[in-house]
């Protein structure tokens, strides 16, 4: 018999706390929000995309709502959430503070000017004077109706395209300049009104039947680090843990018990799935999962690869090499019972989150069915007698800010081309389960303890500044441990505030690795939630909670934080470049002397291409100030292959330099000419084609696709830069080092 492919999406959508504890704990006294973020989300990503869906009666989708998001969503309903950004809007032009039209130019225009600022000529003209003029410009140049509109449009811009077609938001949309405090009110009543709708649609398309809606514990915690922070070292044995180690598993139960009765209050039944927050699983959170009775979880196919010792390994085109490990649900035996597990497909997940933004949105759709169409392909060629599940489990609000129209352009095409095609099926997990229940077994104790990223748990343990921030929730959980009389009944601000404190944001925010504009606003957070639970125990703050966690301040040299898609156009749009490593050359920071005409180096990937950028000092010409010839060489750690030394005379014979490449790239840079090259037996360099971009402008900027380097995902490659003029050798960058990256 043969199956079609099944397919199971997962959307997961959450928002850290960001309300401050004590600013009022009952629904009638206004509570004051840090941060803005589940209101703009929730007028931009949460509707809209089931909307879209309920479209398409044949697809089935799973979407994943965490309880703090929704606690929050209904504050805002209720009109009781005031969060700095709202407060601003909903004061009179000429009333504004110094100190908030300081913090207006400043915050209000965080979003991806691209897809969210530029199509709008009033927010852009905004925008472009702050970025060419400077914020002090702004500030003593703006007048009264610049606020006004700059107020509204940062929150016009945050409404989904699907709602444009509201008469009044279309009237707004129209009228582009001019707001006044009446039209910002009616904003304000207008996000709510499309806020108030979430609930009650994801309810009604579950009864329907077109959607699953599980569910996280309770505020999003990293359950096996609750159980026990030594659960950090399965992955990365060496780990340096925090001084104090946490164990408080008991708080497991706890969350999972809260996520439960809210899920059960809101949505009329009891959840079936469980989005372990982060994907985050290890034996010893299944048998509270499998107690409080959730039939499944969901994680990364990194962490299936640990517990069956195998790297899944890709072909040229992406797709998986043995399959049928990947794309089946999973049987967890423990003493307590069974539960189920599905595994995503991690690259498929990436190709939505961090690429197709970049591509035409028909394009992208293309790409991705694609994709599936060959898996399907290898299903019926396996003659497989069990059906096979792709699992696409992603975020589900924050990618669509880099696509155009917030990605509905994008997944019109794909949910007609998936509606049309009769060998892919859309499923929700429950209902593949039901019909197929997992075969494949893994006992409880074999699955390993790990996270969607890189299968390990260094992104929020093992830093120095995320290891003092457990030492701090250790001390805060101590001390509510030491007074049992404070129960949840009749102490519940001593627990929400733990609760609070125990979700995985925080740890993500602090020490390398991630970096946003409110790194300080989430370190504050933190320790106020941990503040909240000595308030509510009527005990002394300890005095380290009053300082920050770390030291916030622009970072030198780091190594990329994210996927990047730079426009190659020479400018070098910080927003565009604000995840890529970084390199300091020149300046204080540099290793090369003070003089370095090039000042910084800046490098980045997404699944299409490898980016490089250079930034010189300001009015350097290439020919006169520095070299007119720039060479990319790429070396391959460890791989069996032909390789050539650097085709430059005067090179100097020390290493790095005197390593054997196999691509090189030359740019130059007074033509903006390139010439790609392979090398070949005999020490030789063959000319090869090349779709690589460049671009000289206020900065270099290059774009150089993974398919003219031919090689495949998970490929390690090092990187050098060499400069020369007339084929003799100059200089090289980064000094004594080569640039490390992976193929996605």
């Amino acid at each position: 018999m043969s199956h079609p492919l099944y397919i199971a999406f997962i959307w997961h959508q959450h928002q850290p706390l960001y309300k401050s504890p004590g600013s009022g704990v009952s629904l009638s006294s206004s509570q004051q929000y840090r941060l803005p973020w589940v209101r703009l989300h929730g007028t931009k990503d949460y509707l809209d995309l089931i909307l879209l869906l309920e479209r398409y009666p044949k697809l089935h989708q799973t979407v994943n709502l965490v309880p703090s998001l929704i606690l929050q969503l209904e504050d805002y309903i209720a009109g009781t959430a005031f969060d700095p950004y709202l407060t601003a809007c909903l004061t009179p032009d000429e009333q504004l503070t110094q100190q908030q039209r300081e913090f207006i130019i400043q915050h209000f225009f965080d979003a991806n000017h691209h897809t969210l600022i530029d199509p709008h000529p009033r927010y852009a003209e905004l925008y472009q004077q702050r970025q060419e003029k400077g914020q002090a410009w702004c500030l003593a140049n703006w007048e009264l109706p610049d606020y006004g509109d700059l107020l509204a449009w940062h929150n016009l811009a945050w409404i989904d395209p699907l709602f444009w077609d509201d008469p009044e938001i279309a009237t707004w949309l129209k009228q582009g300049r001019n707001f006044t405090l009446s039209d910002r009110q009616r904003i304000y009543s207008k996000q709510r009104e499309i806020l108030s709708r979430i609930i009650p649609q994801h309810r009604k398309m579950q009864e329907a039947g077109q959607l699953e809606v599980t569910t996280t514990p309770y505020t999003h915690p990293i359950l096996p680090l609750l159980a026990d922070t030594n659960s950090g070292r399965v992955a990365v044995p060496n780990m340096a843990l925090p001084k104090q180690r946490f164990q408080w598993a008991e708080d497991i139960p706890r969350h999972l018990r809260k996520a439960w009765n809210f899920y059960k209050d809101r949505f009329g039944q009891i959840p079936r799935g469980l989005w372990p927050s982060e994907q985050s699983v290890s034996p010893a959170i299944l048998p509270d999962i499998i107690n409080q009775g959730f039939k499944w979880i969901c994680s990364d196919e990194a962490v299936l690869g640990w517990t069956l010792k195998h790297f899944f390994h890709r072909d040229g085109a992406g797709n998986v090499e043995q399959p049928e490990l990947l794309y089946r649900p999973y049987r967890l035996q423990t003493a307590e019972g069974d539960l189920s597990i599905v595994f995503r497909d991690h690259r498929l997940s990436d190709l939505i989150g961090f690429t197709y933004s970049a591509m035409p949105a028909k394009k992208a759709a293309a790409d991705l069915v694609g994709h599936l169409q060959a898996i399907a392909k290898m299903q019926r060629e396996s003659q497989s007698e069990e059906p096979w599940l792709v699992t696409i489990a992603l975020d589900g609000e924050n990618c669509w800010e880099f696509y155009p129209q917030d990605g509905k352009p994008f997944l019109e095409a794909l949910y007609q081309s998936l509606s049309d095609e009769p060998h892919l099926k859309l499923v929700t997990v429950s209902e593949f389960l039901e019909e197929f229940p997992a075969t494949a077994t893994i006992p409880g104790g074999q699955l390993h303890s790990g996270s969607w990223v890189d299968g390990s748990f260094t992104t929020w343990i093992g830093d120095p500044a995320k290891n003092r921030a457990w030492d701090y929730l250790t001390e805060a959980r101590e001390m509510l441990a030491s007074h049992p009389e404070a129960t949840e009944e009749n102490n519940p601000e001593a627990w929400e505030a733990l609760y609070a404190a125990e979700g995985s944001d925080w740890f993500w925010w602090f020490g390398a690795g991630h970096s946003s504009n409110q790194d300080a606003i989430f370190d504050q957070l933190f320790r106020e939630h941990l503040f909240g639970i000595y308030k509510a125990l009527n005990e002394p703050v300890p005095p380290y909670l009053k300082q920050p966690v770390e030291i916030h301040e622009a970072q030198g040299n780091h190594t990329p934080q994210g996927f990047i898609h730079p426009i190659i156009d020479g400018k070098g749009d910080e927003q565009d470049w604000d995840k890529a490593g970084r390199i300091e050359i020149g300046g204080a920071r540099g290793t090369m002397h003070n003089s370095s005409v090039i000042q910084r180096l800046w490098y980045g990937v997404d699944h299409l291409n490898f980016y490089v950028r250079l930034d010189f000092k300001s009015g350097a010409a290439p020919g006169q100030d520095f070299p007119a010839e720039l060479n990319l060489l790429w070396f391959y750690p460890e791989k069996t292959m032909v390789n050539s030394p650097i085709p430059l005379a005067d090179v100097p014979d020390a290493a790095p330099l005197n390593y054997h490449f196999h691509h090189l790239l030359e740019v130059n840079l007074l033509t903006q000419s390139i010439q790609f090259r392979e090398a070949g037996d005999s020490y030789q360099w063959h000319p090869r084609f090349s779709r690589a971009q460049v671009a000289l402008n206020s900065c270099l900027e290059l774009a150089v696709p993974w398919a003219d380097l031919q090689v495949p995902p998970d490929y390690p490659l090092r990187l050098i830069l060499v400069l020369a003029d007339e084929g003799r050798f100059c200089n090289y960058l980064p000094e004594n080092a080569l640039i490390p990256i992976e193929v996605p």
